[in-house]
């Protein structure tokens, strides 16, 4: 065996072993800080602040019995959860951890992992369409409207980055970044996360999955390992979209004295915190809202910024770096309420006859 496969096999199985660990951890810190939020302790019995309770829901999940129902299509019910956590997995093969630290370095890097991760929603349909449960397959069909209704806001908020760096490769865009794009491109940022956030199925946007609405959603019929895939799959999309929202927007891995990978690190966990005080804060949004805010809010924002980024590209040598900084926070404030205006959530009463 050639030394280039040694060193992909090791570096995959360390990978696939960050990803595992990470979203173990994870799942405690969000339970945790749930609780925290609730004015109660959260998980605390399972080994030291409850620290090993991931690792026993996760052999709970191992040792469960693996139930298929009976009118299910046996082979596209088994296939779903790999068709969903793959592509995950595949993601952060283009994601760098610190200069040159990464699977490959593809110069059309956030391009590959745009493509990669719209492959999942195709495993949750499979779920949902295999299943042969109503519930699921109502659940499948509210992830397949979110994506396309979020996907177009997010790729947009994206182009706006992609302007300023004049490249789709993940490792030039965190070397292009002298000062952390969010200050340069705080809509962008803002399109970004409200977008990602949605595409992950995160609270407010949580619809695929809503208990008093559709029980689990797609996963409804799913037990065992392949309901432990799609929880898994879950925590590793929220860890990728923490990833890229600090690649793009928050310097990737740059950082005074302390080593890159422990600055990539602390600011993945950053936005991962920021993801769990949203979920702690809003209520869920019904379907009509969400569809709503993705096509009547986002959207206008995320053209507005690329317009706005356009015109800063063409006058940027003329304008002090921090005066633009000013500029950019204030027009981003302005547009969102200018937007929220024009935009309502809906609400009041639903008359049914």
């Amino acid at each position: 065996m050639s030394d280039f496969w040694i060193h992909l096999l090791v570096y995959l199985v360390i990978l696939f072993g960050f990803v595992i660990v990470s979203v173990l951890i994870f799942i405690w810190l969000e339970r945790r800080l749930i609780g925290r939020f609730q004015l109660r302790p959260g998980p605390n019995r399972a080994g030291p602040f409850g620290l090993l309770q991931p690792i026993a829901d996760a052999i709970k999940v191992l040792i469960k019995e693996d139930i298929i129902p009976s009118e299910a299509d046996k082979g596209v019910f088994w296939l779903a959860p790999l068709v969903a956590f793959v592509p995950v997995m595949l993601m952060f093969a283009a994601i760098p951890f610190a200069d040159g630290v990464m699977l490959v370095d593809l110069n059309i890097g956030i391009l590959y992992i745009l493509a990669v991760s719209s492959v999942t929603v195709i495993g949750i349909f499979m779920a949902g369409w295999s299943s042969n449960n109503k519930y699921s397959l109502l659940g499948a069909m509210r992830t397949i409207a979110q994506e396309v209704s979020y996907e177009i806001p997010l790729v947009l908020s994206i182009l706006g980055v992609v302007m300023l760096t004049g490249s789709l490769s993940m490792n030039e865009i965190v070397k292009a970044q002298d000062v952390p794009f969010i200050l340069l491109q705080p809509l962008g940022f803002f399109v970004y996360l409200s977008a990602a956030m949605a595409e992950v199925n995160r609270t407010p946007f949580d619809l695929l999955e809503a208990e008093s609405e559709i029980i689990a959603g797609f996963h409804t019929e799913y037990s065992g390992m392949k309901f432990g895939l799609f929880y898994l799959m879950e925590y590793a999309e929220v860890l990728a979209v923490s990833a890229i929202a600090t690649t793009l927007f928050l310097g990737g891995w740059q950082g005074p004295l302390l080593h890159p990978v422990f600055w990539f690190i602390a600011k993945v966990l950053l936005v991962f915190m920021f993801i769990i005080w949203v979920r702690a804060t809003l209520p869920r949004l019904r379907i009509d809202q969400v569809m709503a805010f993705g096509w009547k809010f986002l959207l206008p924002l995320s053209l507005a910024n690329l317009v706005i980024t356009a015109f800063e590209i063409l006058i940027a040598p003329d304008i002090n770096t921090a005066v633009l900084i000013g500029i950019n926070i204030a027009v981003m404030f302005g547009l969102i309420l200018l937007f929220s205006r024009f935009y309502k959530l809906g609400g009041g009463r639903v008359s049914i006859k």
